[in-house]
């Protein structure tokens, strides 16, 4: 007998899972998500997404219509600049074993954590910034970016995502010589 996969309801801009110990299992284990106080799980589209990808939750509903990864995928780039490029780095991170978290209040795109530490156990070790390996960064933006990342006590890495979809990192540190 085949175990049904969690189910997620796309409800106007958010992602909701079902009320279920399978969904709650995915915030446990992998810290997929946001635990909501009435047991369901709130995932970012991009957790959405790698979710249905990997076969570990049901394709997304919308009004009772399944949605599946390449619907999913083209719904999601239509709303998002760049998404896909922020997909691959997401995905990349994911399948080499980090917790991946938004990072918006820093001003970047991710927050990943080392492997093994969950969020609230300690702090993330990086924040990521994806770019596609066409794009040019000014001195400017650059030393922004590192700022952001010293001052919040993180390492900057830069998730350059190639034609194939294939991630290359790039990690900056502050160094005294």
């Amino acid at each position: 007998m085949t175990k049904e996969l969690p189910k997620a309801y796309i409800e106007d801009s958010r992602i909701i899972t079902e009320n279920s110990d399978d969904a709650r299992e995915l915030y446990n284990m992998g810290r997929f998500g946001t635990l909501l106080e009435d047991g369901r799980v709130q995932l970012s589209i991009l957790e959405t997404l790698y979710l249905v990808e990997k076969k570990k939750m049901s394709p997304a509903t919308v009004l009772n219509r399944e949605l599946s990864f390449d619907q999913l995928m083209r719904k999601f780039r239509r709303k998002e600049r760049d998404f896909f490029i922020r997909y691959c780095v997401f995905r990349d991170l994911r399948n080499r074993g980090y917790i991946v978290k938004t990072a918006l209040k820093f001003g970047a795109d991710f927050r990943v954590y080392d492997r093994g530490v969950k969020p609230g156990e300690d702090h993330a070790k990086w924040i990521v910034y994806p770019s596609h390996e066409s794009d040019a960064l000014t001195w400017y933006e650059f030393a922004a970016k590192n700022r952001v990342a010293h001052s919040t006590k993180k390492r900057l890495l830069i998730g350059v995502v190639d034609d194939e979809g294939d991630v290359s990192y790039w990690e900056i540190r502050w160094l005294r010589p």
